[in-house]
């Protein structure tokens, strides 16, 4: 299986383009990840949040495929403690799919579409983050997981 990352917009924080970078190389040990980032949407100025999240909703589908188990970070997901979060991995590791992706979307959500295409929705907290230091939070989750599930002693409980 591999698992890709799709996030909405690049980050301009360089520092937090480096630790995501990091814990990709980390996750790669274990299985293929990747991150896609896609382009920020142009003119927003001009757009209200409902056609700013459809614009961003365009983009996210375009890079399914059929096959892929999709689970959005949402703030109306389900949240998870560390192990149980490498537990809830460990079963799409374990189901046969070929592609994990995971969407951290823009500022404003996921359209309609995009929920309808998912498979799961987590939720990391219920405080707010910035989309781009949740990239930097949900790529350690998932390295941290993987450390859970190989038994290593990166996690301590």
């Amino acid at each position: 299986m591999s698992i890709e990352l799709i996030v909405v917009g690049k980050t301009d924080s360089k520092e937090i383009a480096a630790l995501v970078e990091m814990y990709v190389r980390r996750v790669n040990f274990y299985c293929r990840f990747a991150v896609t980032t896609l382009p920020d949407v142009r003119n927003t100025r001009k757009l209200s949040s409902a056609q700013q999240r459809a614009a961003e909703g365009e983009a996210i589908l375009r890079q399914l495929t059929e096959g892929d188990f999709v689970a959005l970070l949402d703030e109306r997901g389900t949240e998870y403690r560390s192990v149980e979060f490498a537990q809830w991995l460990q079963k799409r590791l374990n189901s046969g799919i070929k592609r994990l992706v995971l969407v951290i979307g823009g500022p404003y959500g996921f359209s309609e579409e995009v929920y309808a295409r998912a498979d799961a929705k987590i939720s990391l907290s219920r405080m707010t983050f910035s989309h781009q230091i949740v990239r930097a939070i949900f790529a350690e989750q998932i390295y941290r997981a993987f450390t859970i599930l190989n038994n290593e002693p990166y996690h301590h409980e």
